[in-house]
C-alpha cells in the first residue's frame, strides 16, 4: 500500500524532474531560436511615464545614471533584493531627465551585452515584465537621439524578451505577477503597432485573468484587498495606454475597471480606512486616489455586503466584519484565518483593530500573523480555524472553511452582522457562530459568541481575543469585570459577566513588514456543554 508520505516524495520527484528539464531547455539552441523570431517593426507609440505613477514609487533622492554605466556593476555579487531592483529598471523612473540619453542607453548596451540569451536569474519573469514597461516608458532617455546600430538591438531584445513572456506566462505560479507580465505584452503590442499578434495574444491572456481570479461581483477571489487594489491598478494603466495610443479599447477592459472600482469604492473610498483583512495592513490608498482624480475615474458603491464582507457606518462609527469563506488553494496565499473577525472605528481612530499582515514569506511573523488568535475572533485549544500547508514559498490553506447563515442588518437605530462557520467542525465537533449588534442612541456593542457541539464528552479551551491599536491605553476594573479602553481621548467600557475578562500583550502588524508591541482583551474558558454562549459589549463612558 503506498502512503501518502511516498506520493509526496514521488510528487516531488517529478517536480525536480520536470524544472531539470525545463531548464535544460530554456538554455538551449532550440529555445534561443524561438523567442528569437522578431519582426523588423519600429517604436512607434511613445508611452508616458506618468500613466504608472499608481504603481511607481517615485525617489526623493534621484539616481545618478553615471553610477550604472560601468560595465561591472551587472557583474557584482548583489543581495537578492538588490539584484531584482538593479535588473527590474524600475528605478529608471527615478532618473532625473536631464539625465545624459548617451550614458542611459550604454547602461542598457551593458545589461544586453551581459544578459543577450536567456539566464535564469536575469530573465525571471516579474523582471523581465517590469523591464520592457520601464525600457518603453522611459523612451525620452532610452530610446530618442539614439543611432540606428542602437535602435535596431533595443527593438530587438524588446521583442526577444515579449516572446519569452509569452512563453511562460502560463506557467507563472503568481496572479500578480501574470497581471504584470500581460501588461508588458500588450504594451509591447501597443508600442510596436504592426506586431498586432503581440495585441491578440495578451488580451486573450487578460480574459483568462478576469475568468480565473475575479468572481462575478467584482471583487478578486482570493478575497484579498490588496490584491483587488493592484488588479485596479493595472487595469487602468492598461486602458490608459490604449487610450494614449489612439487604439480602440476593448469593451471587457471598462467593464472590468467599473466592477473593481465599485469593489475599491466599497472596501476603501467610502470608509477611508484601512481594514485588516486576508493580507491588507496600512496602505496608500489616499496617494491612488489623487491618481484617479487626476486621470478621471471616479467610483460608487452604496451596498453593505461584497466580497465576503460587511461594513456599516454612520458619521461616528463603522463596523467592519468578514463573513466571507476562505478562498480556494491556489488563491489562498495571503489569506489569514479571521473568519468572523471584526473591527471598530470610532471617529477615525481603531477601537477594536486584527493585528494586520507581516507579508514577507520568508519571516517567521508571516505565519504568525495568519493564525486566528491574532484577530478579534474565537480560537479554540490554540488551533486556528483554517490548517496551512507550506507550497513552494506560500502558506496556503489546506483545509478551509464555510461560512454561512449570514445576516446584515443596517437600520437609523439598530446595526447587526452575523454569521456561522465550520473551521472547528472537523477537529473539535463545533460550530462557531457569532453575532455582533450595535445601538448607535446608546453608543453600545454587545457580542454573542455561540458554540454548538454534536458531543460534549471531552473538555475544551476557547478564547475569544480583541485587539487594540498600539496607542490604546486599557487598565482592568477593581471588580474584575470590566476593562477600560482609552484612544484618542475616548472612553469606552468593556465588560463579560460570565467568564474571565483578562488582559495580554501583542504583536500589531499593521505597518508593512514592521511590527510594534500592543494589547489585546481576551475571554477565556472551558467549554464542556453542547451550546455555549459568551456575551459580551462594549459601551462608550
Amino acid at each position: 500500500m503506498i502512503n501518502t508520505n511516498s506520493l509526496g516524495i514521488l510528487g516531488q520527484f517529478y517536480l525536480n524532474i520536470r524544472d531539470s528539464f525545463k531548464s535544460i531547455y530554456q538554455n538551449s539552441n532550440f529555445y534561443e531560436k524561438k523567442i528569437s523570431k522578431t519582426f523588423d517593426s519600429s517604436f512607434e507609440y511613445k508611452p508616458s511615464p506618468h500613466l504608472l505613477s499608481s504603481i511607481i514609487k517615485y525617489q526623493n533622492k534621484k539616481y545618478k545614471i553615471e553610477d550604472f554605466a560601468i560595465d561591472s556593476i551587472w557583474q557584482n555579487n548583489l543581495s537578492s533584493k538588490d539584484y531584482e531592483k538593479l535588473n527590474n529598471f524600475f528605478w529608471f523612473f527615478s532618473l532625473d531627465l536631464k539625465s545624459s540619453k548617451k550614458t542611459t542607453q550604454t547602461v542598457i548596451k551593458n545589461w544586453i551585452s551581459n544578459n543577450s540569451k536567456y539566464q535564469k536569474k536575469s530573465w525571471e519573469f516579474d523582471l523581465t515584465a517590469k523591464r520592457i514597461i520601464s525600457w518603453l516608458s522611459n523612451h525620452q532617455l532610452t530610446y530618442e537621439d539614439s543611432d540606428q546600430e542602437y535602435r535596431s538591438t533595443f527593438d530587438y531584445m524588446i521583442q526577444k524578451q515579449t516572446n519569452h513572456l509569452l512563453n511562460e506566462i502560463k506557467n507563472s505560479k503568481e496572479v500578480e505577477n501574470k497581471m504584470i507580465g500581460c501588461a508588458a505584452i500588450i504594451l509591447t503590442g501597443l508600442a510596436y503597432k504592426n506586431e498586432k499578434q503581440y495585441i491578440v495574444n495578451g488580451l486573450n491572456l487578460l480574459k483568462n485573468i478576469i475568468k480565473s481570479s475575479i468572481d462575478n461581483q467584482g471583487f478578486t477571489k482570493s478575497r484579498n484587498i490588496r490584491q483587488l487594489i493592484f488588479y485596479l491598478k493595472y487595469f487602468i494603466i492598461i486602458r490608459e495606454w490604449f487610450k494614449e495610443s489612439q487604439s480602440l479599447i476593448p469593451e471587457y477592459i471598462d467593464e472590468t475597471i467599473y466592477y473593481l472600482g465599485s469593489s475599491y469604492a466599497f472596501i476603501w473610498q467610502n470608509i477611508k480606512q484601512d481594514v485588516f483583512f486576508n493580507g491588507n495592513y496600512s496602505s496608500e490608498n489616499k496617494e491612488f486616489d489623487q491618481y484617479l482624480k487626476r486621470f478621471g475615474y471616479t467610483f460608487k458603491n452604496q451596498i453593505n455586503e461584497l466580497g465576503g464582507y460587511a461594513i456599516l457606518k454612520n458619521k461616528k462609527i463603522i463596523l467592519a466584519a468578514d463573513i466571507g469563506s476562505s478562498p480556494s488553494k491556489m488563491f489562498s496565499n495571503d489569506y489569514q484565518a479571521g473568519a468572523l473577525s471584526f473591527e471598530i472605528f470610532s471617529n477615525d481612530k481603531k477601537l477594536i483593530s486584527n493585528a494586520g499582515y507581516y507579508s514577507d514569506k520568508n519571516n517567521k511573523f508571516n505565519k504568525l500573523s495568519r493564525s486566528t488568535a491574532l484577530h478579534c475572533a474565537l480560537s479554540i485549544e490554540d488551533y486556528s480555524s483554517c490548517n496551512f500547508i507550506k507550497h513552494q514559498k506560500n502558506l496556503i490553506v489546506d483545509k478551509g472553511l464555510k461560512v454561512s447563515k449570514k445576516n446584515v442588518v443596517f437600520e437609523n437605530n439598530y446595526w447587526k452582522i452575523s454569521g456561522t462557520h465550520d473551521g472547528y467542525l472537523i477537529k473539535f465537533g463545533t460550530i462557531y457562530e457569532r453575532e455582533i449588534e450595535f445601538y448607535p442612541e446608546q453608543m453600545k456593542f454587545v457580542g454573542y459568541d455561540k458554540l454548538f457541539r454534536k458531543s460534549s464528552n471531552k473538555e475544551i479551551k476557547f478564547d475569544i481575543r480583541f485587539h487594540l491599536d498600539p496607542n490604546s491605553k486599557v487598565m482592568k476594573t477593581q471588580d474584575n469585570k470590566s476593562i477600560l479602553i482609552e484612544i484618542d481621548e475616548e472612553g469606552w467600557k468593556f465588560s463579560c459577566d460570565n467568564f474571565d475578562i483578562n488582559i495580554d500583550n501583542g504583536l500589531y502588524f499593521g505597518n508593512k513588514n514592521s511590527y510594534k508591541q500592543n494589547q489585546n482583551i481576551f475571554i477565556s474558558g472551558m467549554n464542556n456543554e453542547k451550546e455555549q454562549l459568551i456575551k459580551w459589549e462594549i459601551s462608550k463612558l
